[in-house]
Parts: C-alpha cells; sequence; structure tokens
C-alpha cells in the first residue's frame, strides 16, 4: 500500500486541487486498496504524503465524505471506512422535499410515484414465485396491523416490515435499502408536517391483506391492482394535508 501512496503523491505533485478532487482521490484509493467498511484508512500524514495536499485540505475532504457515509472519523483513533448506506440519500431527499418552492406535496407525490413505479416492478417479479414462508410471514404481520388498528394504536413499524418482506426473494440487496429511503422521506415529511395521522387504519390493513390474498393465488395482476390501491390511499392523504395546509380552505 504504501508504495502505491508514494506513486500517487509523486505524480499528482503539490499542484492546488479543490476539495472535490481530494474527496475522489480519498475515493479511489480505498478502491485501489480494496478496503472493506469497517477497515483503517491511512493516518492523516500519509495521506498528505499520498496525496501532496495540506493537513486542512485531507480534513476537509475526509469530513465531506464523512457526510456521505463513505467514512468514518472515530476522533482518537483514527478514520474508517464507513458503511456507504443511502442515508445521506434520504437526508438531501427529505430536505429537498421540504423546500421545495412549489410546495411539499408536490416533491412528495414524485417520490411516491418514483416508490410506486418501483414497487409495481417488484411484485410483478416476486407475484408468481413468492415463497410460502414469505407469505405466511407477511400473514403475521397484517394481524399485527389488525390488533394495533383496532386497540387504536399506529403500525408504522409492521407496515415498513411488511413491505421489505415482500420482496426479499427477489435477492436484491439494494431493494430494501431503497424502500427504507422512500419510507424514511415520507414519514419525516409527514411528521414535521402533520399527516401521519390515518384516518382509516383498518382500511389500510384490508388494502395489505388485499396484496397477500392476491400473492397467495399467485395472481399477478390482482396483486398490481391492490398494490396500486394502497397507493391511491396514500396519495389521498398527502392531498388532504394539502387542502388543509392552503389558507382559506375548508377542512370539513
Amino acid at each position: 500500500m504504501a508504495e502505491r501512496q508514494a506513486e500517487r503523491g509523486t505524480a499528482r505533485g503539490t499542484a492546488r486541487r479543490t476539495g472535490a478532487q481530494v474527496q475522489h482521490e480519498i475515493m479511489q484509493l480505498i478502491l485501489d486498496e480494496r478496503l472493506r467498511p469497517g477497515e483503517p484508512l491511512p493516518t492523516e500524514t500519509e495521506l498528505m504524503a499520498s496525496l501532496g495536499v495540506s493537513r486542512n485540505s485531507v480534513r476537509e475532504a475526509l469530513k465531506g465524505l464523512q457526510a456521505l457515509d463513505i467514512v468514518e472519523i472515530r476522533h482518537g483513533y483514527g478514520t474508517y471506512v464507513g458503511q456507504v448506506s443511502l442515508t445521506p440519500l434520504a437526508d438531501g431527499l427529505t430536505f429537498r422535499t421540504l423546500q421545495e418552492a412549489g410546495g411539499y406535496v408536490r416533491a412528495l407525490s414524485e417520490i411516491l410515484e418514483v416508490r410506486e413505479v418501483l414497487e409495481a416492478g417488484l411484485i410483478r417479479r416476486v407475484a408468481p414465485t413468492i415463497p410460502e414462508e414469505d407469505l405466511a410471514a407477511l400473514d403475521v404481520i397484517v394481524r399485527r396491523m389488525d390488533a394495533r388498528a383496532r386497540a387504536g394504536e399506529t403500525f408504522a413499524e409492521e407496515d415498513r416490515e411488511f413491505h421489505e418482506l415482500l420482496y426479499r426473494s427477489v435477492g436484491n440487496a439494494l431493494v430494501p435499502q431503497l424502500l427504507e429511503v422512500f419510507w424514511n422521506v415520507f414519514d419525516r415529511v409527514s411528521r414535521v408536517r402533520g399527516f401521519d395521522h390515518d384516518p382509516s387504519p383498518i382500511g389500510t390493513v384490508r388494502r395489505h391483506r388485499a396484496i397477500v390474498t392476491a400473492l397467495r393465488r399467485r395472481d399477478v395482476e390482482a396483486a398490481e391492482e391492490a398494490l396500486a390501491k394502497h397507493f391511491r390511499n396514500i396519495d389521498t392523504r398527502v392531498a388532504r394535508a394539502d387542502r388543509r395546509d392552503r389558507p382559506g380552505t375548508n377542512h370539513r
């Protein structure tokens, strides 16, 4: 590793580079050395020599990469490769949605539309082959939802778990991460804007149960339709919040 770092420093010289360039070079170092999450990066001094930049440039670049979860700075211990999660994406989308000039409802509707397109494609894939054990697990989640709804409780975590489990058999590690991003954005925005309350929890439970029923019959079209109805309900809740927030609107 030391030889490669020296080669990098010699090749670049001491030319002044932007923070973005230094960040890119540190990312390339991680890739070149095949460092995995949790493994240590070279020290600040080693990075200065390797990249041919000042200590401040290294520190600023590392702070930027930390914000992206590409590195993790453990004060007193060093810098390590981060988990490279999609948390920064969720943070960025949440901020974008809340500060959207045309109103948060439009921005949130766009995010919901993307999520619906993703899930519609996924449900077509899983409907013919979803394992019985996954169907049984989905049944258990729906029963928990129903029990909470009848007790006057919310079931946000069960809802999240339902959609993650729904596509488990696809075997794509990125799918649950993307779904979590969309979920977190909707959850954060709904809490900030005050429309996290579901006016018809029993109806929401019913729509989830309809998805499982269609999947159990291996009916692709029925599964797609049930999923679409579920999203229409979410859209209705967002639109209702929009009308409520508009000045002079009748809130009946």
